[in-house]
């Protein structure tokens, strides 16, 4: 059965797999590579700290066959835009 490891990329921060997993094919270590990533940025992306998560599979040979890659952007609007006229709360009458 092939050997395939798992590498992970966070900003600047590698982590080299040396052991690896061995996987009856390619297609499997793929699913288990995303399902890493995803793992991952769920706990990791949410903080402002990283904002990609990379996962990259090298095969047997320490060829990298697979990168997955899982990212979150959160862009806020400012300034904050007006509601709309008519969803406007009426003047205060004393406010003139």
């Amino acid at each position: 059965m092939p050997r395939f490891y798992f590498d992970l990329r966070e900003g600047t921060r590698f982590v080299s797999d040396e052991g690896g997993i061995e996987f009856d094919s390619l297609d499997a270590a793929e699913h288990h590579a995303a399902q890493t990533a995803a793992e991952i940025g769920r706990d990791k992306l949410p903080s402002r700290h990283a904002c990609e998560t990379i996962v990259e599979v090298r095969n047997e040979h320490k060829q990298r066959v697979i990168t997955v890659a899982v990212s979150m952007r959160i862009q806020r609007v400012s300034p904050l835009p007006e509601p709309p006229e008519d969803e406007r709360p009426p003047p205060h009458p004393w406010s003139a």
